[in-house]
């Protein structure tokens, strides 16, 4: 067994970006500019909207960080997206979920620009992934395709197993993992809970990518020997032993199931650093993508 080292994948891709960064700011060009807007004080939102924060710090972009109080009237919130929306230095946004149940998240990701959608949740950037437009491409899925190819995994002609239909992850994952690109051209099942016979379709992947948001779902008999698995869940589960009370857990029993793969993602350390690095590249590419839209 290897391990998918995202944390160290993404400070390869991280300074890469930061290089490009710096050619630009040599040139005269416009640096790239993120927001994020967080609502409310979440623990995990906090958290990852500061590690984003520091990954901009990190490449050389502008960031912003628009804090709002959970109480926040969604006419407040779609009137911030609105000015995002027409600030010319931004070049990307994101609306950091979940939000507060009285706020509409569809109604919120219908009011993003398309043209500054640098998570890939809006309809036409989704409905261009499916048309193989240049696009946003879903940070969680396009961070696994960057891991998988950094590592030079073999994909094509392999049976790829998403388990997991979401919006965000699985449907996207599907999409890309079938395209004709490198990595990709993989056969590819989607299986959910509705699905029969769940472990049996598992068991038949030659990669398994699961995004159920269940802690250690996927065990050893729902793995097939050699088999490249990349957990993209993390959950908190109790543990008296830990300081903090707690231990991260992903959506496969990593001890369980290391034993019997060829590669695996950590958790933490594998499938969220790769996002983070994934949202960077979608907003220094945002200036190219724009006339696209």
């Amino acid at each position: 067994m290897q391990l998918l080292d995202g944390k160290k994948t993404a400070e390869t891709i991280k300074a890469e970006i930061a290089a490009q960064v710096e050619q630009l700011r040599a040139a005269g060009g416009k640096i790239p500019h993120l927001a994020a807007v967080l609502v409310g004080s979440d623990g995990a939102s906090e958290t990852y909207v500061n590690n984003k924060v520091l990954a901009c710090e990190r490449v050389g972009f502008k960031s912003t960080l628009v804090r709002l109080d959970s109480d926040v009237s969604e006419q407040a919130l779609l009137a911030e997206i609105d000015k995002l929306n027409r600030d010319d230095d931004i070049d990307g946004f994101i609306v950091q979920l979940p939000l507060p149940a009285h706020i509409n998240e569809t109604r919120v990701t219908l009011a993003i620009d398309p043209a500054k959608d640098v998570d890939g949740f809006c309809p036409e950037n989704v409905g261009r992934l499916c048309l193989g437009l240049p696009t946003f491409i879903s940070a969680t899925p396009n961070g696994i395709m960057e891991l998988l190819r950094h590592h030079n995994i073999a994909t094509e002609g392999k049976h790829c197993v998403v388990v997991g239909r979401s919006n965000i992850v699985g449907t996207p994952m599907s999409l890309l993992m079938s395209r004709n690109t490198n990595p990709g051209n993989s056969t590819v099942t989607i299986v959910h809970s509705r699905s029969k016979d769940m472990a049996a379709i598992c068991r038949s992947a030659d990669i398994l990518i699961v995004a159920i948001g269940k802690a250690e779902f996927v065990g050893a008999d729902m793995v097939k020997d050699g088999a490249v698995v990349i957990d993209v869940g993390i959950t908190r589960l109790p543990d008296a032993s830990k300081t903090s009370g707690y231990r991260l857990a992903g959506d496969v029993d990593f001890a369980a199931v290391k034993d019997k793969c060829s590669w695996i993602t950590p958790v933490p350390g594998g499938v969220g650093p790769m996002t983070i690095v994934s949202l960077l590249q979608n907003t220094l590419k945002a200036q190219t993508l724009r006339k696209h839209f």
